[in-house]
């Protein structure tokens, strides 16, 4: 079996023959950029072989190399296989690298009332005039401090082991943790004296890509700290499909074990910022699509992708810290979102609860976007929601240039109309390497403004400008010269970038309007548009309308909910209220299968303009349209 060894680090793996490089990586515990799901579409794994006997297709994977990088070895490591022993250089920027995770979650305007609660209790010892068991003694007790009725307290084999020690130990005064959980209530924890004030709970988004945690002082009703990092299951495939599809070959123990070990790694920074004791963390609640929840919980996702598309369990779920391997207390809650469907899972049920769409009659219209979109039409009385793949290009994919939001991408970009000349910003202020997704969809409604595109995404080579030019396969617009980026060489975008782009956000387009042809309303019945997640929260609100990724609506009804998971996440942890009303929002909706709607196609065709075939949906852009008609008629450039 060929051992293939990694540069710069030295790692090492043995494959069997014909095994991909991508594959020797991933066991070699090296998590590279594989955005399309080693599809050998979106470029990102390049890798320069630099001995040993490897297959790679020059000529269909060419495109994505200069001639020079592929007379170098130059390669894409998810199309690359290894047939010998093989010595293989990894460029930092193949690698997962730090990325710009959104934390920020809006502000909780609910009370505080945790599911978990602590009681401080001084209780009569036993005597031979009062023999009462210690599980009596102690839980009533609890009820005599306002807590549950003791006959409604369940306390498992676990607390009856630990209560004889704890209450002798500690001289008949303790602190019991009662939890609300679904039929009644449960013991979690005795404590030796006084601890009140050491209860917490963690806030948790298990994004497919990354982690955020939240940790509250429940008690006092407060955010301690935050953190985040990548989701690990990243080493095995980027986006759904590839991880069920990871999970049949080979079970589902090691990805469970990898989102356990994801939210552990946030959870210890978190209680390491807020110099707590893990173990003082009582409740976890976590909301994630429901492929991600169904692998935390090591239940088998693989029936969702077959038709009829059915997942194991669609409600709340509660189970104990310990089953699923999270370091906090053993005993404590793990409660999980409920889903809709198989691709409306609980991040979409979150963001529902944070717009707070559900609670108005008004009609709103939320959109998540990734490498999969989910869209949710309705308000109070009804709600109706899709899903699709967005395709990898709205988060840097299948786009040359394409990246995620790491350092060095270009988030922010604005073309001068009458210079044609670009002014970008790059995420820590670095010298460009890359566009991530903000950037592209500013630089799309920019190029259209200027008149560099036509409503197609044809760049127009007639104009006679140096950022302008014909490349080895496509036309492109040159954003950063290579004097002035990071990446050796021009950043550029492609005729075949913007199409790639086009397409992604047509299916965004197309599925909005299915939704409101279904509920047979049309732009101005929209009160509000919620953007819910990183993508949303960072693009701009008027460049999204330009290019026709969301409906025109009055920019002041288009709204970015921030990290809309993990407010929603925040809120079911300290609310009772706000926790029951999630298993109402999930029956609320209804989901509509783009598949099997026989208008999507024809709709998802007239949504691949700029910003769609029918300009009178877009009046607003329609006007810039033929102002830039006007200019480019008496020519306005100057190079």
């Amino acid at each position: 079996m060929p051992i293939v060894t990694f540069l710069p680090g030295y790692r090492k793996a043995r494959v069997t023959q014909g095994a991909t490089v991508l594959e020797a990586a991933q066991k070699a515990g090296l998590v590279m950029n594989v955005v399309c799901g080693g599809q050998g579409k979106c470029g990102k794994c390049i890798v320069r072989v630099e001995s040993g006997e490897t297959i790679f297709d020059r000529e269909k994977f060419g495109v994505l190399f200069e001639t020079a990088e592929l007379d170098a070895g130059a390669c894409l490591a998810c199309q690359t296989r290894v047939f010998s022993d093989a010595r293989i250089e990894v460029p930092a920027r193949t690698l997962v690298q730090e990325q710009k995770i959104l934390v920020d979650a809006r502000p909780l305007d609910v009370p505080v009332s945790p599911s978990v609660r602590k009681y401080a209790l001084t209780l009569a010892p036993p005597t031979l005039d009062d023999p009462s068991a210690d599980l009596a003694r102690l839980l009533e007790g609890v009820e005599h401090s306002g807590g549950p009725a003791a006959t409604k307290i369940y306390a498992p084999l676990e607390m009856l082991r630990k209560i004889p020690v704890v209450l002798r130990h500690g001289r008949w005064r303790c602190t019991a943790t009662v939890a609300l959980v679904p039929g009644g209530y449960r013991l979690i924890n005795v404590e030796e004296g006084e601890t009140r004030a050491r209860l917490y709970g963690a806030a948790v988004d298990l994004g497919t890509t990354t982690v955020v945690a939240y940790l509250w002082d429940l008690a006092g009703g407060r955010v301690l700290s935050t953190a985040s990092n990548y989701n690990r299951q990243i080493s095995c495939g980027e986006d759904i499909l590839s991880r069920v599809n990871y999970a049949k070959k080979n079970g589902t123990g090691h990805l469970q074990e990898l989102a356990a070990v994801s939210i552990n790694t946030a959870l210890t920074a978190a209680a390491d910022a807020a110099g707590i004791d893990l173990e003082d963390i009582y409740e976890v609640t976590v909301a994630g699509n429901t492929v991600m929840t169904h692998l935390l919980l090591g239940i088998d996702p693989a029936y969702m992708i077959a038709e009829p598309y059915v997942p194991v369990v669609r409600r709340t779920f509660t189970t104990t810290a310990q089953r699923l391997g999270l370091a906090v207390a053993p005993t404590a809650g793990v409660f999980t979102f409920p889903a809709v469907s198989n691709f409306i899972g609980g991040d979409i049920v979150a963001d529902i609860l944070t717009s707070g769409m559900a609670d108005q009659d008004e009609v709103s219209l939320l959109i998540d976007i990734g490498t999969n979109f989910e869209a949710v039409l309705g308000g109070r009385d009804w709600m109706l929601a899709c899903a699709g793949a967005a395709g990898p290009a709205l988060e840097g994919g299948e786009v040359l240039f394409g990246m995620r939001a790491n350092p060095g991408a270009i988030e922010r970009v604005r073309i001068d109309e009458a210079t044609l000349e670009p002014a970008f910003e790059t995420i820590n202020r670095v010298p460009p390497v890359g566009i991530c997704g903000s950037g592209l969809i500013d630089l799309l409604a920019g190029l259209i403004r200027a008149c560099v595109i036509d409503r197609t995404g044809q760049i127009d080579t007639g104009i006679d400008h140096p950022r302008i030019r014909m490349g080895r396969h496509f036309p492109e617009y040159v954003v950063a010269w290579e004097e002035e980026s990071g990446a050796g060489k021009d950043i550029v975008i492609t005729g075949h970038d913007i199409r790639n782009l086009i397409m992604s956000k047509a299916a965004v387009l197309a599925a909005c309007i299915t939704l409101m042809d279904a509920a047979g309303i049309g732009h101005d019945d929209l009160a509000n548009v919620f953007f819910s997640g990183a993508f949303g929260n960072y693009i701009e609100k008027e460049n999204a309308v330009t290019i026709g990724l969301i409906p025109e609506v009055p920019l002041e009804r288009v709204k970015n909910l921030g990290n809309g998971a993990i407010t929603g996440a925040n809120q079911a942890l300290v609310s009772r209220e706000r926790r029951k009303a999630l298993d109402r929002i999930a029956r609320t909706v209804t989901y509509i299968e783009l598949n099997a709607d026989p208008g999507f196609m024809d709709r998802y065709t007239q949504s691949c303009f700029l910003p769609h075939t029918d300009l009178a949906l877009f009046p607003t852009v329609q006007r810039m349209l033929e102002e830039c008609r006007l200019r480019k008629r008496w020519g306005q450039w100057q190079a």
